[in-house]
């Protein structure tokens, strides 16, 4: 066999070892989502769940923030425009809800923004001062994009009017509303539509 072939062969036999090693890898690539288990909560059509959203600006707080919402083709629309000169924040929430979700990892919305960001809020039994505490973690969109984005309820923190508390941690046994907030502090036109909620468990 001459030293050409040899060299052939054995540049073939390393392309095939290295194409069997990563067909061999390639289910440990796959993408979180692709390995999580989920429970549906909303996704704005007639046979989803109600959560009865109401619309909550800093008018309540002498704010000059607008927003609201739509629900059409099986979407919700939040938008309006918010102001930081008072408040700052216009928010969407559901009534009183009852969930336990302590057999989750967290929140899973499908959305089409703007590329601000934004807040997903829970509220359970907790109290702080005999008020209710609120839960907020934070989200990044991208202009125009449909995205599914998971928000762990670690990365959740308890405040209370937009002040972070020391505790208590958030039971997610205990789930009593949830809440979309705009409240970047950073002045003018928003926008998102809410295509799905969802809770979403990691497989272990």
């Amino acid at each position: 066999m001459t030293n050409h072939l040899k060299h052939f062969l054995h540049r073939v036999a390393v392309r095939w070892n290295a194409a069997l090693f990563c067909l061999l890898l390639a289910p440990l690539s796959f993408s979180e989502a692709d390995q999580l288990d989920t429970l549906p909560l909303t996704s704005f059509n007639g046979d989803s769940t109600d959560f009865g959203w109401y619309v909550q600006n800093d008018n309540v707080m002498g704010g000059k923030s607008e927003g609201g919402f739509d629900i059409a083709q099986g979407e919700l629309f939040f938008s309006g425009n918010t102001n930081t000169d008072g408040g700052g924040f216009s928010s969407i929430r559901t009534r009183s809800l009852t969930l336990d979700l302590s057999a989750y990892t967290g929140i899973r919305v499908k959305v089409k923004a703007d590329g601000r960001r934004y807040t997903w809020g829970v509220q359970t039994d907790a109290r702080w001062r005999g008020r209710r505490v609120n839960y907020w973690a934070d989200f990044e969109t991208m202009v125009g994009e449909t995205e599914t984005i998971d928000i762990p309820f670690t990365k959740f923190f308890p405040q209370f009017r937009g002040f972070k508390l020391d505790g208590p941690e958030i039971d997610t046994s205990q789930i009593k509303e949830f809440a979309l907030y705009q409240y970047d502090k950073t002045d003018g036109p928003f926008a998102m539509n809410l295509i799905s909620v969802e809770a979403y468990r990691e497989e272990e």
